[in-house]
């Protein structure tokens, strides 16, 4: 049997076998080793931005709960940095991970910047690692809290991905989300990968007071309701099997008004995202996604829902989202 190896740490107790931080207890470790190893976070407030660069890392709050257990960063896309130039929301990560094999598991992972209109974007979780598993976390932020790597292929505007994996390969990657909290108000959960998020919820936060909503408007008409956000932006590779399938997962909001959310919009085209056995509260829009003003994408992307009750869930939903059949959504889950 192999060897397991454990640290701790704990911002309360010192010695020489418990680490103060999880970066100084990472930092420990031979950056080319590859024996599975357990980071065991005592319960308490750690404000720093973590990197693991490491495979089969396994890191676990020891709290009762994940809310015992936080790992937070306040990072930003509209900070200005001292030569002048924004942050950018590649930079603005609380927790990045960067290699395969990784488990995460009963933490709360945030980025505690603050609101998106003033902040912009603002990456809690930026994921980049294959066979990632996240068990039992929460992952908090507003605008573009979960990235899933990989990134797109090309930038839509120069620039754009400034960040630790602007010029490496787009590896695909698969990573599996379970018993989790994700909250978030625009495109909270994004990227390439292919994710499946199992009995989560997601919670889509209010963007605008009520007195600025009524200035935000989907594309889709002028009579179309204030929107509040967008869930999920995929941006699947075109030849990938599966985007974002989310199953048995409760879509909620405490203060988004009826019809203001949409669940997803593509980020690039061929975006994949599908929602199996899903709870939708009345904050989603009866159109169910948003074509981004994309006419090209929505030839290109699967954007599906299996329910039960079929065609009478969802008497609205835009014309290029699919219906699926149990049949249809039995295959997707057989893919996972």
């Amino acid at each position: 049997m192999e060897n397991q190896l454990t640290l701790y740490v704990s911002n309360t107790k010192t010695g020489k076998d418990c680490f103060a931080s999880v970066t100084q207890a990472l930092k420990s470790l031979a950056p080319d080793g590859t024996e599975p190893v357990t980071i065991a976070v005592a319960p308490g407030i750690y404000h720093e931005r973590i990197t693991i660069n490491r495979p089969r890392v396994t890191l676990t709050g020891c709290g009762a709960q994940p809310e015992d257990t936080v790992l937070t960063y306040d990072d930003y896309a509209n900070r200005i940095m001292e030569d002048g130039s924004k942050t950018g929301t590649f930079r603005s990560y609380s927790l990045f991970v960067d290699a395969p094999d990784v488990t995460l598991h009963n933490l709360t992972i945030e980025n505690a910047s603050g609101d998106s209109p003033t902040h912009g974007q603002a990456i809690a979780l930026y994921a980049d690692g294959d066979r990632l598993t996240v068990d039992s976390c929460r992952i908090l932020g507003h605008q573009d809290t979960l990235f899933t790597g990989p990134l797109p292929e090309k930038e839509l505007v120069k620039g754009g991905f400034i960040g630790p994996k602007q010029f490496s390969p787009r590896e695909r990657t698969n990573q599996y989300y379970k018993n989790c909290y994700i909250c978030g108000d625009v495109d909270f959960i994004f990227g390439g990968a292919a994710a499946c998020f199992e009995s989560c919820t997601i919670e889509s936060l209010r963007r605008f007071p009520a007195s600025d909503s009524e200035q935000e408007h989907a594309s889709c008409g002028d009579d179309a309701p204030p929107v509040q956000g967008y869930v999920t932006a995929a941006s699947t590779p075109k030849d990938q099997n599966y985007g974002y399938v989310f199953v048995r997962c409760r879509l909620i909001s405490k203060d988004c008004p009826p019809s203001s959310v949409y669940l997803g919009r593509p980020w690039r085209n061929y975006a994949k995202t599908v929602f199996i056995d899903c709870e939708f509260g009345p904050h989603i829009h009866p159109a169910l996604f948003h074509d981004w003003n994309k006419e090209e994408a929505k030839k290109s992307v699967l954007y599906g829902i299996y329910d039960e009750h079929g065609k009478e869930a969802f008497p609205q939903h835009a014309d290029f989202v699919r219906l699926l059949s149990r049949k249809e959504a039995d295959a997707l889950l057989h893919l996972l």
